[in-house]
């Protein structure tokens, strides 16, 4: 009976014993599936979100962000260089470029390490590498477009006026991705301020998808708004004219136009004498003509 009772605590133990057996290699065999399956999927390390943009377009003047999105980075660093000239602009959050125009931020949730270009400038357009310090290394390259904007002012670029006239001046912005926030102008380098809208009256407006325009409107023109007048907005170049004020009528340079030629001195009185050939000897008309000729510039000295 004790050779009985002890076989059986005996084979009990086996039983329990294997069970024990069989859920620790189920546990490892569970475990090690994880493991493996963490480290052997399609990507085995770092590697790009396909998704990410490989062009980015920002205006002259705004700010540009370039991401880069690195999943599975680990330990690895991420770096920004300028196709351009090879320049490292920055390793991870550390700025290499003495230029603090550019840094480099990480948004966790998204793992995208973003390099930031601050007051864009059209020599900022060209291509950027992200690059991964893997072995060998990995590269993700993005396109930075600047779009320039184009403005002026309608007309000619001295305008004349008589005074008490009503003076109109009008400023394109075209080929913009965004309305500027402001437009302001300014007078021999002064604002223009609207304190007395009978006086001045300035406005601004969107037309279309890309054009904006500012209207600078004067009321009864004086000669004190002779000068120049300059239209600003913001982050962009500006454009300038000049405005005369005149008290009676307009000078004859005005009339003429500023692209009409001045005649040649002694050139109106050549041309007369030698129209006398066609009713004189030619001998006579040429003596005529270098006559006329001589003494118009004995005259204009």
């Amino acid at each position: 009976m004790k050779t009985l009772g002890a076989a059986t605590t005996t084979s009990s133990g086996v039983v329990a014993m294997t069970f024990c057996v069989l859920i620790f290699l189920q546990l490892c065999t569970g475990g090690e599936a994880a493991v493996v399956k963490r480290f052997t999927g399609l990507y085995t390390g770092p590697y790009f979100d396909p998704t990410t943009t490989t062009n980015i377009t920002t205006q002259l003047g705004t700010h540009a962000y370039l991401p880069c999105k690195v999943k599975q980075l680990g330990n690895k660093s991420v770096s920004w260089i300028r196709r351009r000239d090879a320049h490292i602009l920055t390793v991870d959050r550390f700025t290499f470029i003495a230029d603090d125009r550019f840094q480099a931020f990480l948004v966790d949730s998204t793992d995208t390490w973003t390099l930031q270009v601050k007051y864009v400038q059209p020599r900022d357009a060209g291509q950027y590498e992200c690059q991964v310090s893997t072995e060998p290394k990995m590269s993700h390259f993005i396109t930075l477009n600047v779009v320039v904007p184009k403005i002026e002012i309608l007309g000619e670029s001295e305008i004349y006026v008589k005074t008490g006239s009503t003076v109109s001046l009008k400023c394109v912005i075209t080929q913009s991705l965004e309305e500027p926030a402001y437009i302001f102008w300014y007078h021999d380098g002064n604002r223009v301020l609207e304190f007395d809208r009978s006086l001045i009256n300035i406005n601004m407006e969107p037309v279309g998808t890309d054009t904006t325009v500012s209207t600078l409107v004067i009321f009864h023109a004086h000669p004190e708004d002779n000068g120049n007048y300059t239209c600003s907005p913001s982050n962009l170049d500006s454009a300038s004219v000049v405005l005369h004020v005149l008290n009676g009528e307009y000078p004859a340079a005005m009339q003429r136009g500023k692209n009409s030629a001045s005649p040649i001195p002694g050139w109106s009185h050549l041309s007369m004498g030698l129209g006398l050939a066609a009713c004189t000897p030619p001998r006579f008309a040429f003596a005529v003509a270098l006559s006329l000729a001589i003494l118009s510039q004995l005259l204009a000295t």
